[in-house]
């Protein structure tokens, strides 16, 4: 066994598929010998550059993402590192062709391509938003949100082996924050589009990814000790959502509450709160709940960082307010 971060967890597997696959290659902005921004190729070069499959780019995010889209429509499974999810913008149509070529080639072309994200209000400092949401509206692209080490690594297995694009989010708060114990030589794929049942309950479900679980499960601790009996659904997945998993614990708990770090408009959880109004309306006993980020830039004071985002306090508090409705 081997205690890992989820920085190290991400590249492990990284390097796991590189070995198995030469097929597998990263490429992105200062992967090479500087190892990536936060490390997050670190060791990479050490081991696969003199094979040139650790390529570092110019600054050119719309090109090397391009680079990666014709690489994989030959046969190619690139890694891409985009370094920071706000920089998304810079390569939404390669999005968009990428996770339409399947349609358009009448089922004879596939896209296996991961594109790795940085994002989020953590102790880094900026770099923090999140717009993944953006990219719901496209079909045949996958999201992938980890919130700790184990699911990181078996997410990256399946996102290097799926043949479509997908884009894998990385939480800075999260990189470097805790350790996990990691069975070695251990092949466990997460399948892409299960949900975990991160914590069981019975009054209140509360469906989150990535930070928003880590909080959703310190709040449930603090319900707990009033007698609330909270059940936390990790997305892990955002697209393809796990229908099954959400809608099974709504029809339980009678109750919803969504949490996003993504803002409230447009966010990918409306899609949570959509399906459960169209197929468990009958279920709910209150009003959905949802917290969210209001529709604003995200700050860059450490002081409005803090009440920019759902925590734990607030979690918890709109929890109690739907039980008492």
């Amino acid at each position: 066994m081997t205690r890992m971060t989820f920085q190290q967890a991400v590249v492990a597997a990284i390097a796991e598929e590189m070995r198995r696959d030469r097929d597998v290659f990263v490429m992105g902005e200062d992967i090479g010998r500087f190892g990536g921004p936060l490390r997050s190729n670190a060791g990479l070069w050490e081991e696969f550059g003199a094979e040139g499959r650790v390529i570092d780019t110019p600054i050119s995010e719309s090109t090397f993402v391009g680079v990666g889209v014709g690489a994989a429509m030959q046969g190619k499974r690139p890694v891409v590192d985009l370094m920071f999810l706000e920089f998304l913008a810079l390569v939404m149509q390669q999005f968009l062709d990428a996770g339409a070529m399947h349609y358009y080639s009448g089922g004879t072309q596939r896209v296996p391509l991961v594109v790795r994200a940085k994002y989020g209000v953590g102790p880094f400092h900026g770099h923090a938003y999140d717009h993944h949401s953006w990219l719901m509206n496209m079909p045949g692209v996958k999201i992938v949100a980890p919130s700790n080490p184990v699911d990181a690594r078996g997410l990256m297995l399946a996102a290097i082996r799926d043949d479509n694009p997908v884009l894998f989010l990385e939480h800075m708060a999260l990189y470097h924050a805790g350790r996990a114990e990691i069975a070695d030589g251990d092949d466990t794929v997460v399948p892409l589009g299960q949900a975990a049942v991160a914590r069981p309950g019975d009054d209140l479900t509360i469906v989150a990814s990535a930070l928003m679980v880590k909080r959703s499960l310190a709040a449930a601790e603090t319900l707990a000790q009033q007698g609330i009996s909270a059940e936390v659904i990790d997305l892990r997945t955002i697209a393809p959502l796990d229908e099954a998993t959400i809608l099974a614990s709504v029809e339980k708990t009678g109750r919803l509450l969504t949490v996003s770090e993504a803002v409230a408009r447009g966010s990918s959880v409306n899609d949570v709160i959509a399906l459960v109004a169209e197929r468990a309306f009958a279920s709910l006993k209150t009003p959905v709940g949802r917290l969210a980020p209001p529709v604003m830039p995200t700050p860059f004071a450490r002081e409005l960082e803090g009440r920019y985002l759902p925590d734990a306090g607030r979690i918890a508090d709109k929890a109690v307010r739907m039980l008492n409705a």
